[in-house]
């Protein structure tokens, strides 16, 4: 999307609070296209191991923004795992989220996932951020540093990694590559760009 930059800092502050995953992706969407009224506010990357703390704890976060005077609010979590918790949260406050079932569809294009990606069910995708961390929030978590035989009890009935690349960054790419092969699979790069992350911000933002 080429949209070029304006100043929004007279706007109504608007918090996000948003999965850790993605607050990299969120800052420069921010910057992009001068949303500077963003208030952002991350929970826990690791959450994406535990998607039971999802919805308690963006709760806790939408409560403590009320308290802080914010009036406008919005998740930036697909449902993520949470069975649709977090939709009742949201509900519970009458706030809104991303639209989606994970990041990995909101950065496709939900449209496109649904009708293009949802029966590929042996593909392991990455991000971005699993691709900078994925040492320390794939290998370490999983014991895989120290079982490496348990890569194929995780891992097994994948048969490729599809990197979903937000940005074009060769270093990045090169990780990824490294990834699939640690884990065995075959390896797919698709440039996705913030995918619909942008237009959800721009229009919860009013801009």
């Amino acid at each position: 999307m080429n949209v070029s930059r304006k100043s929004t800092r007279s706007a109504e502050t608007v918090r996000v609070i948003a999965c850790g995953m993605i607050a990299r992706e969120i800052l420069a969407i921010r910057e992009q296209f001068g949303l500077d009224h963003i208030d952002l506010k991350c929970l826990p990357a690791i959450y994406h191991h535990y998607p039971d703390k999802i919805a308690p704890s963006v709760d806790r976060a939408i409560i403590k923004a009320k308290a802080e005077g914010i009036k406008r609010i919005f998740v930036g979590y697909a449902d993520c795992g949470t069975g649709g918790m977090l939709d009742r949260v949201c509900e519970k406050h009458g706030v809104e989220r991303i639209a989606g079932p994970h990041c990995f569809s909101f950065y496709v294009g939900n449209e496109t996932f649904a009708t293009q990606w949802d029966d590929d069910m042996t593909s392991f995708f990455m991000t971005d951020f699993l691709a900078r961390h994925f040492d320390a929030f794939l290998v370490k978590p999983l014991g895989l540093d120290r079982h490496p035989e348990l890569r194929d009890m995780y891992f097994g009935n994948y048969t490729k990694m599809i990197y979903l690349a937000q940005t074009d960054d060769a270093e990045l790419t090169a990780k990824a590559e490294e990834a699939a092969a640690f884990l065995g699979l075959t390896y797919e790069r698709r440039l996705t760009g913030y995918g619909d992350l942008v237009p959800a911000l721009i229009s919860v933002t009013g801009h």
